[in-house]
């Protein structure tokens, strides 16, 4: 296998906008269809007033804010977070993410093999 670069734009995107989440789009930039053995890389866009849903699941993830700003929420608080910011989400934790701004509120987001991918 070899290396691969590309641009995230150029990966197919799908919208989540209705029921438990807002304003939603999410890409998967590196999974199991490029060969990825242990985890998956998503970006996720939020529009301003979007929010993705409170959930929690059996598996961690990692979260890097490349732009916008918005708030976790992470042990029952609301915590805020912009360009730079990281989340550390272990499994079983109740969480949600929702943008403050009036920019998207952009976000990579990591989760090991056998969580559901997007």
């Amino acid at each position: 296998m070899e290396t691969q670069v590309f641009k995230a734009t150029e990966k197919k995107s799908k919208t989540f906008d209705g029921g438990a989440a807002a304003g939603v789009t999410g890409r998967i930039l590196i999974g199991q269809e490029m060969g990825a053995p242990n985890f998956c890389m998503r970006l996720f866009e939020l529009a301003p007033q979007g929010h993705t849903p409170c959930h929690e699941h059996d598996w961690e993830h990692e979260i890097f804010f490349h732009d916008g700003q918005g708030e976790v929420l992470a042990g029952g608080t609301w915590v805020k977070v912009e360009k730079g910011s990281v989340a550390f989400v272990p499994g079983g934790a109740t969480h949600q993410i929702k943008n403050t701004g009036s920019t998207p509120l952009t976000f990579v987001c990591l989760v090991p093999k056998g969580a559901p991918e997007l």
